[in-house]
């Protein structure tokens, strides 16, 4: 039995909610607006709250950041008026962990409130991995050691638990599929399905039977009945990758699917009811699919009810290093000595704009590893294309297109040497020539700060 505080200043709405809560085995606690409601969260602890959001003079998102300073853990259910979903939006931002909109359905809220039951157990679970998440940045198996993937990181803690819909922005190869695994891995939903499917891999026809199933004899070839991807992943979670390119016919089924929660074969002429997730992904605009017309309007408000962007990699030069070392770990296995990196090399990776994200920077380090001598990565075993990479080609580093008129004509590695040193001067005075917190700013052993340390000619 749960003890579930409801609050509305309709006692319309406060009957029916009373009512349906006791019949579940619940144990409902009426709170006739938001004024009582406040009263009664400082006083006790809930294991559920459900809120109106039209409220006077007390309204729900005053109501709903209250509760949250008071019991960071409870979850809260959000009911608005239909037509008000972006209020509803705008109060899961601000820590609610679903919406239901009103007049709603039985069977929809039941299924909400027990998600939302299930909400402090999965956090009860994630505990210590926000401890981690906090002290190493690394949530399962992305690198965050910039704020901008820390920010992501702390999106997918926040979305993860709840069944809202999510919609992740970014450049081919930023590592969208990761963040769906991610969101999926530390749902409820966990123990379900996970499937994703490119909706730019499959042409039309192929693409609705995947997605819906078919039925003997609808097509040339349908020589039996198919479940689809939305019936073999219920009670799991689907991700729809490239969902700029679906064609418009499907789009209207999904739609329906996300409205509904009720697919329809194709040739079958039965509902078939489904619970599934949807998680999508797109490199493209949609709002600019939506004004020329190739991607519904109705759908892409669906879909974005949570918006998560994944920054390029070149945005994000922090995560560069410590995504070396991890993919390094990955490719060569535990059992294995992590190959050296050389200071020309670091630069180059530091310095490369990497138009192919983090897929390129592990396709890269695949190919040093294969070429490598002496367990060491050089420039050398870098594909050509990185280490022809200028930055200052564009004229930003002065006139002469070099950013140090001394160093011109000099090799690379007298001039990585020389920028080295700089760096290490200047970071052993900011820690009073403390060796030792010098290494860990530099993320070195101290034996590696001691062979680098500049001679007396430097």
């Amino acid at each position: 039995m749960a003890k579930i505080l409801i609050i509305d200043d309709e006692p319309s709405i406060l009957n029916v909610l009373h009512t349906l809560l006791q019949s579940n085995g619940h144990e409902p606690i009426p709170a006739r607006g938001g004024e009582q409601a406040k009263e009664m969260i400082a006083n006790d602890t809930y294991d559920l709250m459900i809120s109106d959001i039209r409220m006077e003079p007390i309204d729900g998102m005053e109501l709903l950041r209250f509760a949250k300073e008071e019991h960071p853990e409870m979850p809260v259910i959000m009911l608005t008026a239909f037509g008000s979903v972006e209020t509803a939006v705008a109060a899961m931002k601000e820590g609610a962990y679903d919406y239901v909109t009103k007049p709603f359905k039985v069977d929809e809220l039941v299924i909400t409130i027990d998600r939302a039951l299930e909400y402090s157990s999965v956090m009860t679970e994630n505990k210590s991995l926000r401890e981690q998440l906090s002290q190493s940045f690394k949530f399962d198996n992305m690198v965050a050691e910039s704020p901008a993937m820390r920010r992501v990181c702390t999106m997918i803690e926040r979305v993860a638990p709840t069944d809202s819909t999510v919609l992740i922005y970014g450049e081919s190869g930023t590592g969208k599929e990761l963040v769906a695994k991610s969101i999926h891995a530390f749902s409820a939903r966990k123990h379900k399905k996970y499937l994703p499917i490119n909706c730019a891999a499959l042409p039309e026809p192929l693409l609705e039977s995947e997605l819906f199933g078919h039925v003997k004899g609808s097509f040339t070839g349908a020589s039996n009945n198919k479940d689809g991807l939305f019936e073999v992943a219920n009670g799991g979670t689907i991700f729809l990758d490239e969902i700029g390119s679906m064609p418009m016919s499907i789009q209207a089924k999904l739609l329906r699917v996300l409205q509904d929660h009720q697919i329809r074969r194709v040739g079958g002429t039965e509902n078939i009811q489904v619970n599934v997730r949807v998680v999508a992904a797109t490199n493209d605009r949609l709002e600019k699919l939506i004004e020329e017309g190739k991607f519904r309007e109705d759908l892409y408000y669906r879909l974005s009810v949570i918006p998560l962007e994944v920054p390029p990699l070149r945005d994000r030069p922090e995560d560069v290093m410590p995504m070396v070392e991890f993919f390094l770990r990955k490719l060569m296995g535990d059992d294995q000595e992590l190959p050296e990196i050389d200071s020309d090399t670091q630069m180059i990776l530091e310095q490369y704009n990497w138009p192919g994200n983090v897929r390129e920077l592990e396709n890269a380090l695949r190919h040093a590893i294969t070429f490598m001598a002496e367990n060491v990565i050089t420039p050398a075993v870098l594909p050509a294309r990185i280490t022809r990479f200028n930055p200052g080609a564009s004229g930003a580093m002065g006139g002469s297109g070099f950013p140090d008129p001394d160093m011109s004509g000099k090799s690379l590695k007298a001039f990585t040497r020389a920028k080295e040193v700089k760096y290490i001067k200047y970071i052993l005075e900011q820690v009073g020539d403390d060796k030792e917190k010098a290494a860990q700013k530099l993320k070195v052993s101290l034996a590696t700060l001691y062979r680098k340390l500049p001679e007396p000619s430097e």
